[in-house]
């Protein structure tokens, strides 16, 4: 995944910019690859999620743009788009029953572990409060990273900006991760529950044997 989305594209961006190619062919050939990437997912699974779908229509959109106006920095906000896109769908689930990362984590754990989701889900109400806050911190920070991302690539060189991307990219991800541990652990201590994992069980209380 790193080497299709990041590695690739970089690749091929400032390979193409040290041989000469102008910055507008440059971009365009390094986003071609997700895109490849995800047409090719829809061939082989023959359905497309509505993620993808809005991906592969703000990319064409964005192209089109791009050489209408010959500007390069228009190409470059496809990155910022995506990321608002994300942020926005993930606080549109707050409403619902689950919140976003109740359903990312169901999907990437195994059978056994969903069961100790689903319990936890249905036994601790701080557990449920938990995900929904650190929900809603995801699908902000994902539209502050979108918004950072249009401010370089309309104010920064061009050629500077692809790298500085990733750099956002990897913060952003630091940033979730560091506020879904430390948070996420104290705020279910203050509700007497320790997590280890998926784990939840209550807190010791006193005079009681660990």
């Amino acid at each position: 995944m790193l080497l299709v989305h990041v590695g690739i594209p970089l690749g091929l961006f400032y390979g193409l910019r040290w041989l000469g190619a102008n910055q507008f062919l440059a971009l365009l050939a390094g986003a071609v690859i997700p895109v490849a990437g995800a047409v090719r997912g829809l061939v082989a699974e023959r359905r497309i999620g509505g993620l993808q779908l809005f991906m592969l229509g703000t990319m064409g959109l964005t192209v089109a743009m791009s050489s209408v106006a010959g500007s390069p920095r228009l190409l470059l906000i496809r990155n910022g788009w995506g990321m608002a896109a994300m942020g926005g769908w993930m606080l549109c689930t707050l409403p619902f029953r689950r919140p976003f990362l109740y359903e990312a984590t169901r999907i990437v754990v195994d059978e056994d572990k969903q069961r100790t989701l689903a319990a936890n889900w249905e036994r601790y109400p701080a557990f449920r409060r938990m995900l929904w806050i650190c929900s809603a911190f995801w699908g902000v920070a994902c539209l502050v990273d979108s918004a950072a991302r249009v401010v370089m690539a309309m104010c920064l060189p061009v050629d500077l900006v692809p790298v500085l991307d990733e750099v956002l990219l990897g913060v952003t991800v630091l940033a979730i991760l560091a506020f879904q541990r430390f948070f996420g652990r104290a705020y279910l201590r203050r509700n007497g529950l320790r997590s280890r994992g998926l784990v939840i069980t209550p807190l010791a209380g006193p005079g009681s044997s660990t």
